[in-house]
């Protein structure tokens, strides 16, 4: 298996020890599609996801944000998930959309999941980047992360930072700060592509499968009616959008890259025969 091992810049976030905003699901979800196959169980404090042969299904948060962290603690579909995906992203809509992914691509029992990133700016995606991860995520939940503010986004798990995608304005590459975005997610079937390339199918004799969540939190500037609730000042005195990474994080986040990332367009120069995207400069 090909490792690839980018360098990394040194101004990043760290992640304080501070409590964020933790609700019932039911307070801050609305069940979006699926029927039945999306649920909230344990008084609203557990919601689940399933597919089965007819359909999956998916949530999204009341609230519209921009800027801020967000947390959520997720279970995977355990044992054969092949074919399928577990979605959860940031998303602004129309055509010129933003969009911050984490996917989670289903494998046959025995067999790691492989965790897709994908950024979007301004329609454009194209920008991914795979791991494997140091546990299984199928046997218990962990949490994964998004902080997002005007100078770069970080996705993290279990709070390791995995990857930065970094502003890159003065190099032309548009930056998701001006359209707020909703969280999503969704548990679907995409076995013509999600694993090893739609080569494995999904083995619908052990449907319904089923992805669960908790513990969802937020300190995050949400959106409504054309207005944030935090002007810019309050923006710039958050904590999460000044504060840097501290060296223990800095050397997580290489260790994650150099020894659990298997893709990296930015070191894809099959792909990018003229040259990797500019933004790749600051991000790899």
């Amino acid at each position: 298996m090909l490792i690839y091992r980018p360098l990394i810049f040194f101004s990043f976030f760290f992640f304080p020890c501070l409590l964020l905003v933790s609700a019932q699901f039911n307070n801050e979800i609305d069940l979006s599609w699926g029927g039945d196959r999306a649920k909230f169980i344990d008084n609203g404090n557990l919601l689940q996801l399933s597919l089965d042969q007819i359909s999956g299904a998916g949530f999204q948060t009341k609230n519209e944000y921009l800027f801020g962290k967000i947390d959520m603690q997720i279970k995977v579909v355990p044992g054969n998930s092949a074919g399928t995906v577990t979605a959860y992203y940031l998303s602004s809509s129309g055509s010129t959309h933003d969009e911050i992914d984490f996917e989670f691509l289903g494998n046959v029992s025995g067999e790691p999941y492989i965790l897709h990133t994908n950024i979007y700016t301004q329609g454009k995606g194209e920008r991914e980047q795979q791991f494997y991860l140091w546990f299984d995520p199928r046997l218990d939940f962990h949490t994964y992360s998004i902080l997002w503010n005007e100078h770069q986004i970080i996705f993290s798990v279990d709070g390791t930072p995995i990857r930065v995608f970094r502003n890159a304005e003065h190099l032309g590459v548009p930056y998701p700060k001006s359209q707020p975005m909703r969280l999503y997610s969704s548990l679907w079937c995409a076995d013509n592509w999600a694993t090893k390339g739609g080569i494995v199918k999904t083995d619908w004799s052990r449907a319904p499968f089923v992805a669960s969540y908790r513990a969802f939190k937020t300190d995050a500037c949400t959106y409504s009616a054309g207005k944030s609730s935090c002007s810019l000042p309050l923006v710039k005195g958050r904590w999460w959008n000044h504060q840097a990474l501290s060296n223990g994080h800095l050397r997580k986040l290489q260790w994650v890259q150099r020894n659990y990332m298997i893709y990296n367009y930015c070191t894809d120069y099959k792909r990018f025969p003229q040259g990797v995207p500019p933004e790749c400069k600051l991000n790899n």
